[in-house]
């Protein structure tokens, strides 16, 4: 399964609520059940102290005929969406996925009123379809992919063509931020991803669909499965200018886990004005994020752009109980893209851990991809004690689906890296060099004295830097600045710079961390 496939493609708790399950005309429920957010975290405890047990597909040589084009003819029928016809013209309108040859493993549904919840039974009827559809051939209660949100019925937007959070394969989800549009994921948990062997996919197999309160946004609980972790989930979501999730999450651990990853995004990166090789595209630049931001526990604001590197890279960035991470889209210039699915639109998205999260590092994993069709960045905090079998771990995390990070920082922020042949103008250039070019802006460089030049303070975990100054980039824009140098390494190994600007000792920047390949074929 790829993006391009995935982007197209697109129990129990109990807090009253104030619609009731007469709000689910024309969708079959099962009979009711007590449920309740400790009754689901005790059914994951449980799950995660026996033996895992597959959830099983139904009728796999069916879902193999539902392609990317017979999926993408089958549509649910919004008039019988849940809350579709609430009074309440803030409550949003749930609709649902079909499963086919890229989603096989069904999510049980179930909505929730007063602390009951009811199981929504699959219904071949509930959904658009060709005659000659083959999804036609699907047993009775076959189950649904996963579900989406629309946007509130209230007039301002057609809710019936507009959502604004999905739920589809896996633990993936999604959604969009203040720019209406979608972009990377986030993912329920991240096993085992690049370390030479298969990773692990966990999967929501069960998801309950809180009423949702007036203005009080909307809930949801899922359980979380997979071979090595079972989990209980809470999902509590507003739909404000941006898009906020709070996260609360229990986890029991059936086997050690190698690379345990909390708050996974996981997002595109192919080419930018960075690196780009020749002719590999008409497009300037083509990406979902342009980088990894960090806001450390010691206060410390860091800003690492993507790469698409030669081989798999997992870069490491160690911490205490850090402040916040998020990959972001920091370039919103529609001419640095030239395209109409409009990457300049695409969500930054923001972890905001709540409590103490303890030492660990935030870990970003880079693989090389020669297309926008692979999600091909992974990045998720790894906590430093090894998970083994037997240990219940629980997280709290606030996710915020923006156009920016939440806070961002008050110093100067790197706004683009450009790398070219190193020398100097008019003389020969010399072999094995790289000029960089950084560049800056911000209130801290507006306010600069006449005459006074910020001092580009740099460092390499080995190589040469030579050239070094820094200027105001010429285009009459305030607190504009780039810094300048050349280098040179030997070896074919990744190199690792830092770089900050400063005046009189002290920063005016947030610090640029780069990771150099040398022998890279793009560069």
């Amino acid at each position: 399964m790829d993006r391009r496939t995935l982007l197209a493609g697109f129990a129990a708790l109990g807090l009253p609520g104030q619609t009731t399950f007469a709000q689910t005309p024309g969708l079959d429920l099962g009979p009711e059940a007590a449920f309740s957010f400790d009754v689901l975290i005790e059914r994951a405890r449980k799950s995660g102290s026996a033996a895992y047990v597959p959830q099983p597909r139904p009728s796999p040589e069916v879902l193999e005929k539902i392609d990317y084009d017979a999926h993408g003819k089958i549509r649910f029928k919004t008039d019988i969406a849940v809350w579709g016809r609430a009074p309440d013209l803030r409550k949003y309108p749930v609709t649902f996925f079909h499963l086919g040859r890229y989603f096989q493993k069904p999510v049980r549904m179930h909505v929730l009123d007063n602390g009951k919840a009811r199981e929504i039974i699959y219904r071949e009827d509930y959904f658009d379809m060709p005659a000659d559809s083959p999804a036609k051939a699907l047993p009775k209660g076959a189950g649904f992919a996963g579900f989406r949100f629309q946007e509130a019925s209230d007039g301002s937007l057609d809710w019936k063509k507009n959502d604004w959070v999905a739920f589809l394969g896996a633990s993936y989800f999604r959604a969009i931020g203040e720019l209406y549009q979608y972009g990377l994921s986030a993912r329920g948990l991240m096993i085992d991803a690049g370390i030479g062997t298969p990773e692990e996919f966990p999967d929501f197999t069960h998801i309950w669909l809180e009423q949702p309160k007036s203005g009080d946004g909307i809930r949801v609980y899922a359980m979380l499965d997979s071979p090595s972790v079972a989990g209980a989930y809470r999902f509590d979501m507003k739909r404000g200018k941006t898009v906020t999730m709070d996260v609360e999450k229990r986890l029991f651990i059936r086997k050690a886990v190698t690379r345990f990853g909390v708050a996974p995004l996981t997002s595109m990166y192919w080419f930018s004005e960075t690196v780009k090789p020749t002719a590999a595209d008409w497009r300037p630049e083509v990406h979902d994020s342009d980088g990894l931001a960090l806001w450390t526990g010691a206060g410390e604001r860091i800003w690492r752009p993507l790469n698409n590197p030669p081989s798999t890279i997992a870069s490491s960035f160690g911490d205490a109980n850090p402040k916040g991470f998020g990959l972001l889209q920091r370039d919103r210039a529609f001419d640095h893209y030239q395209d109409g699915v409009y990457y300049e639109k695409r969500p930054s998205l923001w972890v905001e851990p709540i409590g103490d999260w303890g030492k660990g590092a935030v870990q970003l994993l880079e693989i090389p991809t020669d297309d926008e069709i692979h999600d091909n960045v992974v990045v998720a905090w790894l906590p430093e004690t090894p998970v083994k079998a037997g240990d219940a771990l629980a997280y709290k995390y606030r996710l915020h689906w923006a156009g920016d990070e939440p806070s961002p920082t008050p110093l100067a922020r790197i706004v683009a890296t450009r790398l070219g042949n190193g020398g100097q103008p008019g003389q020969p250039r010399p072999k094995g060099v790289r000029k960089f070019m950084v560049e800056f802006k911000g209130p801290p460089l507006e306010s600069l004295p006449s005459g006074v030049r910020p001092e580009a303070v740099l460092t390499a975990s080995r190589g040469s830097f030579s050239y070094i100054f820094t200027e105001a980039v010429p285009n009459d824009v305030p607190g504009h600045w780039r810094a300048q140098f050349d280098f040179a390494s030997s070896g074919s190994d990744p190199v690792e710079m830092r770089l900050f600007l400063r005046v009189d000792g002290k920063p005016l920047s947030e610090t640029w961390l780069y990771q150099y390949h040398p022998f890279c074929r793009v560069h």
